[in-house]
């Protein structure tokens, strides 16, 4: 019937319908109406996005739909004190997420604190993270306050959570449960108010199915996740990060370097970025330090990526992104004989990172 076809056009957005015979003052009428409303609700949207364009953290560059979704994330997550996971590939700007939450949190006027797990002991990370009491071993000449501790009231942000040893993810699931900690030869729990900010680069959900990270404390610690994109995920915010970083090292160096060349943009726009944002700002400043001119020309670009950019441009309908990064690596580590620190440096990569890639890249 026709009020049902109503109904349905209704519930399908329409603004409204009319029966026959129309009368043109009353179409005209409603016709006004419905352009006042989209007018309205256009308004509300612009006006919204102006807001949120303005709350949005100025030092981390983006305005790719994913980066949008990143600070949409930011600015839902700051204000509470729910633990946080940020989950991205090394370069990708997990720690700038992590200040990010912080000041514009209700605890910016508070410590903000970072330690990196990769690399170290259990023994070296109980005593950074929980400090230690006068006489707790031998050199233990005074009472020293761990980084918890010191984050009392603000926030503490760890950095590559997956690299924690198992018996260390132990002592802090106890520590995030109870908000309490003992120093390292302390009798007397301290209460500590931290909010917790995590970060990995690797998939701790996949990391939980193989029994390598606890998966009590996955789920302590994943309260809320914010996913960061690879650069090569976001080929639109080159651009506006090459821009950010000419001016960043013009300032530093004294230069007056305005912008890349046409060939320039289009190399760094094809190359996968194994580095991600990190070596990005890695090939501009270079490039600023190297540059005698206004622009930046491909000259001013390492060798490496230029030659590895004119076989990928050829080749570009046979690779895939992967191959391309594995190409890439194989390449700097041929150059280097295989000094994977130097290799690790060039790529704008931590070493840990590079040496799970040459294994997933069958590098080894």
């Amino acid at each position: 019937s026709s009020v049902d076809s109503a109904i349905e056009a209704i519930r399908a957005g329409a603004f409204h319908y009319v029966t026959k015979p129309v009368k043109m003052a009353d179409l005209r009428l409603l016709v006004k109406r419905a352009l006042e409303k989209v007018t309205l609700v256009r308004e509300k949207e612009s006006l919204k996005e102006a807001l949120f364009s303005q709350n949005r953290p100025a030092e981390i560059i983006g305005n790719s739909k994913a980066m949008l979704n990143v600070f949409r994330l930011i600015e839902k997550v700051a204000p509470l004190d729910s633990n946080v996971l940020i989950q991205g590939e090394s370069g990708t700007g997990k720690e700038m997420i992590a200040r990010a939450l912080h000041q514009r949190s209700g605890k910016r006027q508070q410590p903000y604190v970072s330690f990196n797990c990769g690399g170290f002991t259990e023994e070296l990370i109980t005593n950074e993270l929980f400090g230690h009491e006068k006489g707790a071993f031998t050199g233990a000449t005074e009472t020293k306050i761990g980084l918890l501790e010191a984050a009392h009231r603000g926030t503490i942000f760890l950095d590559e959570i997956g690299e924690m040893p198992a018996t260390m993810q132990v002592k802090l699931l106890r520590f995030v449960e109870e908000r309490t900690l003992l120093r390292v030869g302390g009798v007397k729990p301290l209460p500590i108010d931290v909010r917790l900010v995590a970060a990995s680069n690797q998939d701790l959900k996949e990391m939980v199915k193989a029994h390598t990270f606890r998966e009590d404390l996955y789920y302590r610690l994943n309260v809320v996740m914010i996913p960061l994109p690879p650069l090569r995920a976001r080929p639109d915010d080159i651009p506006l990060l090459i821009r950010n970083f000419l001016e960043k090292y013009s300032r530093a160096f004294g230069k007056e370097v305005k912008g890349v060349s046409s060939e320039v943009l289009d190399i760094l726009s094809r190359y996968p970025f194994p580095g991600n944002v990190r070596e990005l700002e890695n090939i501009i400043e270079r490039a600023v330090a190297l540059s005698d001119e206004p622009e930046i020309s491909a000259r001013d670009l390492p060798s490496d990526l230029r030659e590895l950019s004119m076989r990928s441009i050829e080749a570009a309908p046979r690779l895939t992104l992967e191959e391309m990064e594995r190409k890439y690596i194989q390449e700097v580590l041929i150059k280097t004989n295989y000094r994977k620190s130097l290799a690790a440096e060039i790529l704008g990569l931590p070493r840990t990172t590079l040496w799970r890639k040459m294994k997933q890249h069958g590098l080894e």
